[in-house]
C-alpha cells in the first residue's frame, strides 16, 4: 500500500446545505472527496471513508455494502443522537457516529481517527502463531524461522492481516496495494507468490468475493 496515496472520501448525502458544508471542511483539510447520495460509487471504486448522512435508506444501503465486502470506514452523521440510534448505525456497519449539529473540529477528528491505522506504527504484527516484522519485511514463523518477502508481497499480506475478518475484493486489493494501473491478475500473481513461500493456507480464497487472511501451518 502506497503510504503517500491521498485518502479518498465519499460524501453520502442529498442535503445540499450539508454537502456544501462538508465539502468546505474537507477542502480546507486537504482531502479528496466525491459526492454520491446513493452510495453506489462505493461498489465500483475504493474509498477510505464514507461520510453518511443518516437515513433509513442509507443505513440499509450501508448494511448491503458490508454484505458485499465493501470495507471502507463509515462515519454516520445523525440528527437523532440517541444511544439506540448509534447502536442501529453500528449494527448496519458504521465504524463511528457523530450527532448533528457538530463542531467542524469534531468531524475532522473523527475522520482522522478512521483514517489512522494504528497498526502502521507497529514493529511487529501478530498473524496467528506467526508475526510480520515490519522493519525487515519478513514473516517470523512459530519456531523462529524467518521468510523474506518482497515489498509488494509484504504490502499485500499486511493489508490482509490488518483486518483478518474482512474479505477483500480483488479490485480493492489492486487499488490499495498495486495502484489502479495494475491489472486485476496482479493480485492473483502475488497471492501465488505468498502461498509458494508460506503455504497454501496463508491467503484464503472466498468464492466470488475475493481474498482474506488465512493461517500459516505450524
Amino acid at each position: 500500500m502506497n503510504p503517500k496515496a491521498a485518502p479518498r472520501l465519499l460524501i453520502v448525502a442529498d442535503d445540499e446545505v450539508l454537502v456544501t458544508r462538508l465539502g468546505e471542511l474537507l477542502d480546507g483539510a486537504g482531502y479528496q472527496y466525491e459526492v454520491d447520495p446513493t452510495m453506489g460509487k462505493a461498489l465500483d471504486s475504493y474509498y477510505d471513508v464514507l461520510i453518511v448522512d443518516r437515513s433509513e435508506e442509507n443505513l440499509e444501503t450501508l448494511a448491503q455494502l458490508r454484505r458485499k465486502a465493501v470495507t471502507a470506514r463509515a462515519l454516520v452523521l445523525s440528527a437523532i443522537g440517541s444511544d439506540k440510534d448509534q447502536s442501529d448505525a453500528m449494527a448496519a456497519g458504521a465504524d463511528d457516529y457523530l450527532p448533528k449539529p457538530f463542531l467542524p473540529a469534531r468531524l475532522l477528528a473523527k475522520i482522522r481517527g478512521l483514517l489512522r491505522r494504528h497498526i502502521d506504527n507497529a514493529e511487529t504484527i501478530p498473524f496467528g502463531r506467526a508475526q510480520l516484522d515490519v522493519r525487515r519485511y519478513e514473516v517470523v514463523l512459530p519456531r523462529g524461522k524467518r521468510v523474506s518477502l518482497s515489498v509488494r508481497e509484504f504490502d499485500l499480506l499486511r493489508t490482509l492481516v490488518a483486518r483478518p475478518t474482512v474479505i477483500y475484493p480483488k479490485a480493492e486489493l489492486r487499488n490499495r496495494v498495486f495502484g489502479t494501473d495494475a491489472s486485476e491478475s496482479t493480485v492473483d500473481t502475488y497471492v501465488y507468490y505468498l502461498r509458494k513461500k508460506l503455504g497454501q493456507g496463508v491467503v484464503r480464497s472466498v468464492y466470488r468475493l475475493g481474498y482474506k487472511a488465512g493461517a500459516i501451518a505450524p
